[in-house]
């Protein structure tokens, strides 16, 4: 089976031009601006992220599209066209910015690229289906945070700014498919320096097996500690941490950063951690699409 047509099921592709060109209007990208591509496909979105930005670097691991697209943008001075799997290259080093219609089946991979190492874009627009938005936003766009919202919060604003039709992309897909903005803050919420504390401290609260927040960091904080903590903030001891607000767990971790090194240490290797077995889990997955794929062979 050819790349081409494992694509095909795993990219849903946007047909409609005018559309395209009143969404990047609407976007931050200026002349001024080099603009990432991820999964650049028939170049629709290319075409006009090429007339609003001064660059493109666009990427394209399909070899009968990138073909194509090295055809149609010949002598093109203004774009960088790679045949390379953006997962596996080194992000700019230099301001960026991201436009991109990406496949659905890697979007958790694309965004942890694009949000956790070092050098992320200034301002990000991507295509994703709503329920990955969804997690990615969390309140108020879902009724509970997620522990991604709450990893990236402070760091960068992410919001959803469009709803497509299902007719605005061929084939139709048959979930939501949404715009969202993930735009880095140019003053994040928690100090720089205390990133990889920040990150610990969240995923070990999320990935604690006990009823509420008040169970689940007892042994950080003492367990009435945690209850004071909680009148203090205005929420329930009873509450789970997917219904904590941003503003609770940039206090509790406040509280947090100030407790003697024994007491952190215990979240110590949390956040990497959970990012090794997500990995593995994801190979997996990847895997079996593959598979599926072959389903769909004509």
């Amino acid at each position: 089976m050819s790349m081409r047509n494992r694509i095909k099921y795993s990219q849903n592709f946007l047909k409609n031009p005018e559309l395209i060109k009143s969404l990047v209007a609407k976007s931050s990208i200026s002349q001024s601006d080099t603009v990432v591509e991820i999964g650049a496909g028939e170049g629709i979105i290319t075409t006009e992220l090429l007339k609003n930005a001064g660059k493109v670097i666009a990427f394209e691991v399909d070899r009968h599209f990138f073909e194509k697209l090295k055809s149609k943008f010949q002598g093109n001075d203004s774009l960088d066209l790679k045949f390379q799997n953006f997962l596996i290259t080194d992000l700019p080093k230099f301001p960026y910015k991201v436009f991109s219609n990406i496949p659905f089946n890697i979007t958790s991979a694309i965004v942890k690229k694009l949000t956790l190492e070092e050098y992320p874009p200034i301002d990000c627009y991507l295509i994703v289906q709503e329920e990955s938005a969804k997690k990615f936003v969390g309140k108020p766009l879902e009724s509970k945070n997620s522990q991604l919202s709450v990893l990236l919060h402070p760091w960068f604003d992410i919001r959803k700014i469009y709803d497509f039709r299902s007719r605005d992309f061929h084939p139709k897909p048959n979930v939501s498919i949404v715009l969202i903005e993930i735009k880095k803050r140019n003053q994040p919420l928690v100090e720089s320096q205390k990133r990889e504390q920040y990150e610990n401290f969240i995923t070990f609260a999320f990935s604690q097996f006990k009823p509420n927040i008040t169970e689940g960091l007892s042994n950080i904080f003492g367990k009435q500690n945690i209850i004071k903590l909680t009148k203090k903030y205005g929420f329930s001891h009873k509450a789970k941490p997917s219904e904590l607000n941003f503003q609770d767990w940039t206090s509790l971790f406040e509280n947090f950063s100030r407790l003697p090194n024994e007491k952190q240490l215990i979240v110590k290797g949390s956040f990497s951690k959970q990012l090794k077995q997500q990995e593995n889990i994801e190979k997996v997955n990847r895997t079996r699409v593959d598979k599926n794929w072959l389903k769909h062979k004509k």
